[in-house]
């Protein structure tokens, strides 16, 4: 009986120690042509500006576990039983050593960068001119290891990768996965002159493929953008942002009154990129009440038999076709609509 009792408790015990897993779920929701306390999300000075309508929101998920917060054993059997909740082993996610404060700091430079990036994409969209500069940094351990830093240096400035113009990270990104391990060709620019290198490619834990460059990108702008949002990290709001911002500078509303939201990273030429807890963001968006839901293209095999009832999903590739399925559903132009490649269903 006391041996029992004492294998109950260990079993017990065993249910509150911390678990190897982050959770992912739902998360809130912010509406990008709304207004949070009395104040408008988005603010645009040095254009003109019109009324909107409807909603474009950005969806967010929350993630738990360390090392911003614990995950017991308990609530990792919960989550694998939620359909809403995924599991990720911590270590897929961040370095070993990783601290609150460097996730932290790591997600607002994100938010900051995404929101840089959303208006560079809509003022590409609305064919307003702009400049922009991307120039080496620094390097990661992996890219010296490899030697890179012995072929680039601090200062270089990107012009294209394998022959293609590089006008942002997610075109960088794409490139360098589509290496797949083989060195790519770089084209910069060095001491007022065009150099082409070749860069080794290596790949990480997650899949994807890296240069292990660190890159400053110095925008200019011809108008000004105040973003007002708070505690939200992370660079997959830069597509909604980029929607807000076309809607908030275009006489006509792009949803008719419609609520919308979405999630995607965006590069400056409109480019859409992939995100995380692209399912979660779903269930999140209809339970808010949206109608409609943007998703990046390359997201879409993820919400094969995951999509919550009562909200329609598009795949999308940038912020010209986003745009373009807006002013669809608008207009109610149900052969355009009709034309699309399905999302996840």
């Amino acid at each position: 009986m006391a041996s029992g009792l004492g294998a109950l408790v260990i079993g017990l015990a065993a249910f509150t120690l911390p678990s190897a897993y982050l959770t992912e779920s739902p998360g809130p929701v912010f509406n990008t042509i709304g207004e949070i306390q009395e104040s408008p999300v988005i603010s645009v000075h040095g254009a003109d500006t019109h009324e909107t309508e409807g909603s474009l929101s950005l969806t967010t998920v929350y993630v738990n576990g360390a090392p911003t917060s614990t995950v017991r054993v308990f609530d990792a059997l919960r989550g694998w039983i939620a359909p809403s909740v995924d599991l990720t082993p911590h270590e897929l996610v961040y370095p070993s050593g990783t601290t609150r404060e460097e996730v932290q700091q790591r997600n607002q430079a994100a938010m900051a960068s995404s929101q840089e990036l959303a208006l560079a994409a809509a003022l590409d969209h609305l064919d307003v001119d702009y400049t922009v500069e991307l120039s080496v940094m620094q390097f990661t351990e992996e890219a010296v290891a490899a030697g890179t830093d012995e072929i680039l240096i601090p200062g270089d400035q990107m012009l294209a990768a394998e022959g293609e113009e590089i006008t942002g990270l997610e075109g960088l990104r794409q490139a360098v996965n589509e290496a797949a391990g083989e060195p790519i060709e770089l084209t910069v620019v060095r001491d007022g002159q065009p150099v082409e290198v070749e860069v080794p490619t290596y790949q990480e834990a997650d899949g994807e493929y890296y240069v292990g460059i660190m890159l400053a990108t110095e925008f200019d702008f011809p108008v000004e953008v105040d973003i007002r949002l708070e505690d939200v990290g992370g660079p997959s709001a830069g597509l909604m942002f980029a929607l807000g911002l076309v809607d908030t500078m275009t006489e006509e509303s792009l949803t008719g009154g419609v609520n919308w939201a979405g999630t995607g990273t965006v590069d400056p030429d409109g480019t859409v990129g992939p995100i995380g807890g692209v399912a979660q963001k779903t269930v999140g968006a209809r339970n808010e009440g949206a109608e409609h839901f943007l998703a990046p293209r390359p997201n879409c095999d993820e919400l094969e038999g995951r999509l919550p009832g009562g909200i329609e999903v598009y795949g999308v590739e940038d912020v010209d076709q986003a745009v373009a399925i807006l002013e669809a559903v608008r207009d109610n132009d149900e052969d355009f609509l009709a034309g699309l490649q399905p999302c996840g269903r």
